[in-house]
């Protein structure tokens, strides 16, 4: 399965999720609702004059404007605007970006997910956690590199990426994705830590943000 289809079929599911939860629920990502959430995703695919201020703090202002006036669109319309995917115009279609919406999309999924009462993990799928394994490395070399200590992030069955070094080591054990959820912030993830007592508090304290 290719990144591309992993993408998609997180895509899918996504959208499925906010039509069964409806405009009005919680995610991970602060105070934003699903409405909120969806709104994100359609501006970042088809907004390219906005799109910049998702990464570029002096067009934030801008970007949550054009935002805004997204999220006031009817809420099954922005969600088969978002199933449809990004138009052939937009960047997000170009193959390399299109592996990058492997990751967008298994985080976003999983903010609508774990934000609702009652939620476990999925389970493992070799070729989904295969691509995520391939991206937490980069993402967790930037959202861990203000730990004190060196981090390093391990698979159940063993393989290891180092994402930070320092004086001594903290583990972050668990499933790619899990592990991936916990470099890009959310606490809501299995994510078992090994460690000096006070190097784990360290570690799991940090501002993970990028």
């Amino acid at each position: 399965m290719s990144a591309a289809q992993i993408a998609d079929a997180e895509r899918r599911d996504l959208a499925d999720l906010f039509l069964r939860l409806g405009p009005d629920e919680p995610t991970l990502c602060g105070d934003w609702t699903t409405r909120d959430l969806l709104a994100h995703l359609v501006t970042r695919e088809r907004r390219l004059d906005a799109a910049l201020g998702i990464v570029v703090p002096p067009l934030a202002g801008w970007t949550q404007r054009v935002q805004d006036s997204v999220a006031r669109g009817e809420f099954g319309e922005l969600v088969a605007t978002l199933r449809s995917g990004p138009p052939l115009w937009s960047p997000m279609a170009l193959p390399p970006l299109r592996a990058v919406d492997v990751q967008e999309y298994f985080i976003h999924h999983e903010d609508v997910r774990r934000a609702q009462s009652g939620w476990s993990p999925r389970p493992p799928d070799e070729a989904r956690d295969r691509a995520l394994w391939r991206m937490v490395g980069l993402l967790g070399r930037l959202t861990y590199r203000s730990s004190p200590v060196a981090v390093t992030l391990r698979r159940p069955d063993g393989a290891e990426q180092s994402v930070r070094s320092g004086p001594r080591t903290v583990i972050l054990t668990g499933e790619p994705g899990e592990l991936l959820l916990h470099a890009a912030g959310r606490d809501e993830c299995v994510v078992h830590p090994e460690g000096e007592p006070a190097d784990v508090a360290a570690v799991m304290a940090l501002d993970r943000g990028l």
